[in-house]
């Protein structure tokens, strides 16, 4: 591609080109290209594919390598050559025509490609190594396959992927917007969007108060000294924001919940025997992300993470990473996640901690992940450098990945805040430090949620779990009693009128309402309704007490009706 563009463009340079997950891309320092630039480059590739021209390795010097940049003019070449610390240099040629930088592999020969599994998707901007104050390059993204089915089922992929797009459903569906008035990256919770956070938030209290966790609220701001303390001015201040003067005294919003989390440990003297102690707290925080990163839910400057601390003893470790996979299963579980990736990583080069107390904590993740019985990559040396972690990525339904849970060992801030117990003998010990996370934000877990079941969430999710349409108004009062009866055994309906009744269910099929209630004369006059699924279509006229009771079993079972 990149010699297409050349062939083209000969004033372009070219810049960095690697693969990526379902493709690659390539970016130049040149004009701004358009859609049809895209198709001239593409056929182009299409005449250099058909020369079957043959992909030569050459190795040369590093100074050899420089001579031949500089006779090209190609200034980034030169930037990526300082940093190839390996010798000697590999080119790659394509005929005698053409040759960048490569380490390789590549096919024999150009006429090795099937054209028609090639695509140019499309055109972007992009920082040279991705820092805002560099020149802003044409990043061309395209995909390869070995044919033309492979791309076809790619393409389809993209589609459906395009169709479950939580920006555009969360626009459709109502559920969340990020206003431009109020800056990038900060979420509004619309009233749909909001019910469906109360009622992720409800299950996830629930379940940690019934497996021994004690909950927090903790402020949003501290004082700069804090973050000294943690270590976090030092190691994270890029990612966050200015700090503030608060009547002389400087403060700074919280990027992490972790020092707080130990202050309240510290608010007391504790024995062995308190041991285990587990907090919890779905936490606000705020990190810098330059504007171009902003992506969604999935890349925001304001989320609330669901964060807990375990504080342990040495030989308590294993139990306790045990049970938080265990609430791990529980609660992915509800949203139909079975499937995960899972990586042990361990220490890495620079760390803290004593090799004793390094090796202990990662037997007990490796022997927990064991017990469990789930099957786990290891990482070696690919550890925090405070300790080792396990880190799990969920499939949703079109086989995406994404990384929501983390399990992290942590021998640094107890160290740093000097936090202790006191142990059977009276003397003064360390304890150990758990973090962990399951949803990791709600942001990013609910524009998951929303990609995974393309806006249409199950009956217990789903903000409206039932629309009443009367057949005419005259319908109307009967079907505002019942929706108020159905509101007090807490189900979630609305009343919709004002419309010919099949604009009403096809709204309310637009809007993925999972039930709909219609309400005729006879209705009206037997006290009953006739309830219509989005899915499985009218399942029939039934008491309102009966409705009811249906649909709170759906909902407390996670079922459909």
């Amino acid at each position: 591609m990149a010699m297409a563009v050349q062939k083209l463009f000969p004033n372009s340079k070219v810049t960095i080109g690697p693969w990526i997950e379902n493709g690659f891309y390539y970016d130049f320092d040149m004009e701004p290209l358009t859609d049809k630039d895209l198709k001239k480059i593409k056929k182009e590739m299409d005449r250099i594919i058909r020369q079957n021209l043959p992909l030569v390795r050459e190795e040369v010097s590093r100074e050899e390598a420089q001579k031949r940049i500089e006779a090209l003019n190609e200034p980034y070449k030169l930037e990526i050559l300082e940093s190839i610390k390996e010798e000697p240099i590999t080119i790659y040629h394509i005929g005698e025509e053409w040759w960048d930088l490569c380490a390789g592999p590549h096919v024999e020969s150009t006429g090795k490609i099937n054209r028609k599994a090639v695509e140019l998707e499309s055109v972007a901007g992009a920082y040279w190594r991705g820092d805002e104050k560099n020149q802003m390059l044409q990043r061309i993204y395209g995909t390869a396959w070995e044919n033309e089915d492979q791309l076809k089922a790619y393409i389809h992929f993209k589609e459906e992927a395009k169709r479950r797009d939580h920006r555009r459903l969360g626009q459709d569906l109502d559920l969340f917007s990020i206003q431009d008035d109020a800056g990038g990256g900060l979420v509004f919770w619309h009233p749909k969007g909001a019910i469906i956070r109360h009622i992720l938030e409800d299950s996830w209290k629930q379940i940690h108060l019934q497996h021994g966790y004690d909950l927090l609220y903790t402020p949003h701001v501290a004082k700069a000294d804090l973050w000294k303390i943690s270590g976090h001015i030092d190691f994270y201040k890029e990612s966050m924001y200015n700090q503030m003067d608060v009547e002389d005294e400087m403060y700074q919003l919280r990027p992490m919940n972790c020092p707080y989390h130990i202050l309240v440990y510290k608010r007391k003297l504790h024995s062995y025997r308190d041991f285990p102690i587990r907090v919890a707290e779905l936490g606000t925080v705020y990190r810098y992300e330059l504007s171009g990163s902003l992506h969604g839910l999935f890349r925001v400057r304001g989320f609330t993470q669901d964060d807990a601390h375990i504080f342990c003893l040495e030989d308590q470790i294993k139990d306790e990473i045990r049970g938080v996979l265990d609430l791990t299963e529980q609660i992915l579980g509800q949203f139909g996640f079975r499937y995960y990736e899972i990586n042990l990583s361990t220490r890495p080069e620079k760390s803290v901690g004593t090799d004793d107390i390094w090796e202990k904590a990662t037997i007990a993740l490796k022997n927990a992940l064991d017990d469990k019985g789930w099957e786990y990559k290891v990482d070696e040396g690919g550890g925090a450098f405070y300790g080792p972690k396990i880190d799990l990525k969920i499939e949703d339904a079109l086989g995406r990945k994404w990384q929501c849970s983390t399990v992290q060992v942590d021998f640094n801030l107890p160290e740093r805040f000097d936090i202790t117990y006191v142990d059977s003998n009276s003397e003064k010990k360390r304890p150990i430090m758990i973090h962990r996370a399951i949803l990791g934000s709600l942001e990013r877990f609910f524009g998951v949620l929303i990609e995974h079941y393309a806006g249409d969430f199950p009956l217990w999710l789903a903000p409206t779990q039932a629309r009443i349409l009367p057949v005419t108004d005259n319908e109307l009062q009967y079907c505002n009693e019942v929706a108020s009866e159905l509101k007090s055994r807490g189900l979630r309906v609305e009343v919709c009128h004002g419309e010919r009744l099949p604009k009403l269910i096809r709204n309310a099929e637009t809007q993925k309402v999972p039930l709909m209630a219609v309400v005729g004369p006879k209705e009206v006059q037997a006290r009953t309704l006739t309830i219509r699924s989005r899915h499985n279509g009218e399942i029939g006229t039934m008491p309102v007490d009966e409705f009811i009771t249906r649909l709170q079993l759906a909902v407390a079972n996670k079922s459909s009706l």
